[in-house]
């Protein structure tokens, strides 16, 4: 297996942290007799040789001996190391060169003893075998043959891959997935083939796709509840766990199959609205909780009216199965104002389950449980006085502060008790940070001038050297930058902070306090001056703030809209607008960041809100996107958990823009 192993000079190759001199190691260690080292050996290859799917130098010269591994009888997991193998060949360029050297060892390999070994190779056979008719005619073959499931679904699998690599051969590969997708075949199959169809030929779908597949998706179930009845009456003791472990079955295999169905179906919303509805409300939890997780992908990508889906998802809480219940909390906590369909059902769990207030781990303070941070963030009155009992304990949970933000006027009750909590934060903790900004954020939010005294607190006592402190400075700087108030001893901090790191904050809290330019304006320009670009980001926000009387940092704005980084571009431009009314100058700067770069979209629409007409000649812009189905931070598989709240944020200006904009015509 490792003939010519030394003879490579792996101190000369790389992998992902310098230096392949030990992956010689790695590769015996996955032929060891003991599983933690074989373990250990895999890891290291995916953390080092093909980090990340990166393809190195090294991870090609590891090809020949993985290759010789996978195809030794004696040698334990070798499906994971075909699985590994598959994934270097989809590096394509070289990488997938060097599988084709091996790839008969592909086919033999599909056809061999271990079904994990099959299950891994049949996608190597359509990537490395340059052979489209034989690989049709081994794939098709294996179908016949197999006996499987799992190594079934790998087929339909790679039958879809051959479409969309050799459509000039798709005719009988497309045939045999419409075969597939009809009885009698197995209701798991044929949903396989389904996603296959949606995902490569979706005009040969069903007319009747969505109640098909809610069909299928029943009789799996129904199926499943046979089997894992049958194998618990052998394998489960009558306990406490066994019981759980009957109740709560995972389902990885199904999970895959709607996954690959609804990403194949893409924006198509209305059937993935319709096909989630069937699957909210199928009898098996299993499947709901499946739907839970697959209504996450669809709120987060496509625009929509989402409510029925919402109440759906929040039925979903109305169940002793933790698992479906955990999964209804999380995603309805990722929607915020949207989840207020579901306000009911949250609001009645955390009534009725006192101890998922919080949840505490082994270190570091507990955390709001799902079910209060989804009710809050959704901005539900009903949360506050919960918050308040929260609030009341020896201990508050991290980001407590970032949850009460949301509930707008509703949570001024909580005041006190924030003020009270932020008067205890000690000044020269290594928790300092994490205690006190979210507590900052929340009084920030309620504009609770009353915090004043707790503010100068944590500006005068900190001590130089705590960790995160210029956090907590600018934190507690932009609290009096909002309550705006000339409180004693207030005025003499900000003034002192001007000489920091911290000056654009501070200039900004100072023109709040006393609206004197001639005192921010020295302290702005140095920070515009500054090689820091995320300082000269907070100076041009502060600028754009006093001006017309800050004409003279015109040439430094100007200067940031030539910068390579498109937030400070956006940044000089809104501020530019601000200080000299010259909007010529800047809506061809916003109309390329908004083109460009989607992520700065919200900065824009709120530019442009502030121009009112002016800004007319983007809102061509404005318009495709509350025309646009698809949310503008969306990337397919993603997981942003703040990608709804700031795309809805965005919609929220870009009417506002065009209400004026209306009414400037009007």
């Amino acid at each position: 297996m490792f003939t010519g192993i030394d003879e490579v000079d792996w101190a000369s190759l790389r992998h992902a942290y310098g230096s392949a001199e030990d992956v010689p190691g790695l590769l015996r260690g996955l032929a060891s007799a003991d599983p933690v080292e074989r373990a250990s050996a895999l890891d290291g290859m995916y953390g080092a040789a093909h980090h990340e799917g990166r393809v190195y130098d090294s991870t090609l010269a590891c090809v020949p001996f993985l290759l010789a591994l996978a195809t030794e009888e004696g040698v334990a997991e070798r499906g994971e190391l075909v699985e590994l193998l598959v994934s270097v060949g989809r590096g394509r360029g070289s990488a997938e060169a060097a599988l084709r050297t091996g790839v008969e060892d592909f086919v033999v390999l599909a056809g061999d003893r271990d079904p994990g070994v099959r299950r891994a190779a049949a996608e190597g056979l359509v990537r490395f075998l340059d052979q489209p008719a034989r690989v049709l005619d081994l794939l098709r073959q294996r179908i016949t043959v197999e006996r499987d499931d799992r190594v079934l679904l790998a087929l339909v699998e790679s039958l879809g891959l051959f479409v969309r690599r050799c459509p000039a051969h798709a005719t009988e590969a497309l045939d045999t997935l419409l075969a597939l997708g009809t009885p009698p075949y197995d209701p798991g199959l044929r949903l396989a083939a389904l996603g296959q169809l949606a995902g490569c030929a979706p005009d040969l779908l069903p007319a009747d796709l969505v109640p098909t597949v809610v069909g299928l998706l029943g009789e799996r179930s129904e199926r499943r509840r046979s089997d894992y009845r049958a194998r618990d009456n052998i394998d489960c003791p009558d306990t406490i766990a066994g019981r759980l472990r009957r109740l709560r079955p995972s389902d990885e295999e199904g999970a895959q199959l709607v996954r690959t169905l609804h990403t194949a179906l893409g924006g198509r919303v209305a059937d993935r609205i319709a096909l989630l509805e069937g699957q909210l409300t199928a009898p098996d939890p299993t499947d709901r909780c499946n739907g839970v997780w697959m209504s996450a992908g669809l709120f987060r990508e496509w625009r929509a009216d989402h409510s029925a889906l919402v109440a759906l998802v929040g039925e979903q809480l109305d169940t002793e199965a933790d698992r479906l219940r955990d999964a209804g909390s999380s995603v309805l906590g990722e929607l915020f104002h949207l989840a207020a369909p579901a306000a009911d059902h949250l609001h009645a769990l955390v009534i009725a389950h006192p101890d998922l207030w919080t949840q505490s781990w082994e270190r570091g303070a507990p955390v709001l449980g799902g079910a209060l941070k989804a009710l809050a963030r959704s901005g539900d009155p009903r949360a506050a006085p919960v918050l308040a009992e929260v609030l009341a304990r020896p201990v508050v949970p991290d980001g407590l502060g970032r949850v009460i933000v949301h509930l707008g006027r509703s949570a001024a009750p909580l005041a006190p008790a924030l003020r009270h909590r932020l008067g205890r934060v000690p000044l020269g903790s290594p928790e300092t940070s994490d205690r006190a900004v979210p507590l900052l954020s929340a009084l920030r939010a309620l504009g609770d001038r009353e915090a004043v005294p707790e503010v100068l607190r944590l500006l005068r006592g900190m001590p130089d050297g705590v960790r995160s402190r210029q956090r907590v400075v600018e934190s507690a700087v932009r609290a009096l930058d909002v309550f705006g108030v000339a409180a004693e001893g207030v005025v003499p901090v900000l003034r002192e902070l001007l000489e920091s790191e911290c000056a654009g904050a501070a200039a900004g809290a100072l023109w709040s306090v006393e609206g004197d330019a001639s005192a921010v304006l020295p302290s702005l320009l140095r920070e515009l001056a500054s090689s820091d670009g995320q300082r000269r980001r907070v100076a041009a926000d502060v600028l754009a703030r006093v001006g017309v009387s800050a004409r003279v940092a015109s040439d430094g704005l100007a200067r940031m809209m030539e910068a390579e980084c498109v937030e400070e571009r956006v940044a000089g431009a809104r501020a530019l607008w601000r200080v000299t009314g010259d909007a010529e100058r800047v809506l061809p700067v916003l109309r390329s960041a908004w083109s460009g770069h989607p992520r700065v979209r919200g900065a824009v629409a709120a530019c442009l809100v502030g121009m009112g007409a002016a800004g007319a000649s983007l809102h061509d812009l404005v318009e495709a996107e509350l025309a646009a189905p698809r949310r503008h931070l969306a990337r397919a598989g993603g997981h942003g958990s703040q990608d709804v709240p700031e795309d809805e944020r965005l919609l929220g200006m870009c009417r506002e823009v065009m209400a004026g904009g209306e009414g400037g015509r009007a």
